[in-house]
């Protein structure tokens, strides 16, 4: 149940709950994000890792009311600006994680925090994402799971985070910068005895980015065609979460494992050029298995 001492309750009845939506180089979709989250709860506060020099938030959400907009010119990473903003959101009894893309639809807030009430060990209620295009699911597993399923992980966008659990499990993890970083906060507050729950009736829009299916009938393969940086980074954070949770998760770990090797398989098959797509993801792998990094993947090398 939420805290007895929360600070006030939205005019919707749920109580405090501040969101924060981290951006970068954001079109015009943030500023819908923001509205529909400021509809929902009582405060919103945007973190832009645009770089100095560049059209950010500030030209997209202007003066809007009921938005603190943090930006100081760099890219820090995902798990950089969202520790900024729960750090900024301090009072508030949940906090609500979005991206600058993310459609919000109504309800979201409340709905969630009927999750959340069932149990205080529920650390993250979410949302299921929703392919509107095909009409399905993301994860065609959803569909098989009980309307309030236990998870291991979800995703950020969308996940509606208590703010008790928020403060016991610390910070996202930077040195991620952008991959994993929901995986591993998840996997964490696993680890730490708290409950993860999705519920499938709270349908969240979502996009995969230029994901492309190839293929004819039931023999498609899905491909993400991420920029080839990104895929370094999906290999080296992929290992190493496989790496940390294998005894904690197995089954986890061991669908991380066939998800990851569908994935190479895939930018193999379908990625061009796939000679230095393919090094990346051997240099990702490489360094989750040893622990190093990269220089020529490194953040500042190629944002």
């Amino acid at each position: 149940m939420p805290p007895e001492d929360a600070t006030h309750r939205h005019a919707s009845g749920t109580p405090a709950t501040a969101a924060v939506i981290t951006a970068f180089r954001p079109g015009t979709e943030l500023a819908e994000a923001a509205r529909a989250a400021a509809r929902q709860c009582v405060r919103v506060i945007v973190v832009d890792n645009t770089p100095a020099g560049e059209s950010g938030a500030d030209a997209v959400l202007g003066d809007m009311p009921g938005v603190t907009l943090l930006r100081d010119g760099a890219n820090r990473g995902l798990a950089a600006a969202l520790n900024r903003g729960v750090a900024e959101a301090s009072g508030a009894d949940a906090l609500l994680l979005l991206d600058q893309d993310s459609t919000v639809p109504d309800g979201l807030v409340s709905r969630l925090w009927a999750s959340l009430e069932q149990d205080e060990r529920i650390a993250i209620a979410a949302p299921a994402p929703w392919d509107p295009g095909a009409q399905r699911f993301l994860d065609p597993r959803t569909r098989a799971r009980a309307e309030v399923a236990d998870l291991d992980v979800v995703i950020t966008s969308g996940m509606l985070l208590r703010r008790s659990a928020a403060d016991e499990l610390g910070a996202f993890r930077e040195d991620f910068f952008v991959d994993g970083v929901d995986q591993d906060y998840c996997l964490r507050a696993r680890r730490a005895g708290w409950r993860i729950v999705q519920d499938r009736r709270v349908l969240l829009p979502h996009s995969l980015g230029d994901t492309q299916w190839h293929g004819i009938g039931f023999l498609r393969v899905r491909a993400s065609h991420h920029p080839t940086w990104r895929l370094y980074w999906m290999a080296r954070n992929g290992v190493v979460l496989i790496r940390e949770n294998l005894r904690h998760r197995p089954r986890w770990a061991m669908t991380s494992i066939a998800l990851l090797s569908y994935w190479a398989a895939a930018v193999a098959a379908f990625e061009p050029p796939r000679a230095a797509r393919l090094s990346a993801i051997r240099a990702g792998v490489r360094d989750g298995m040893r622990g190093g990094l990269d220089a020529r993947f490194a953040p500042e090398a190629k944002r």
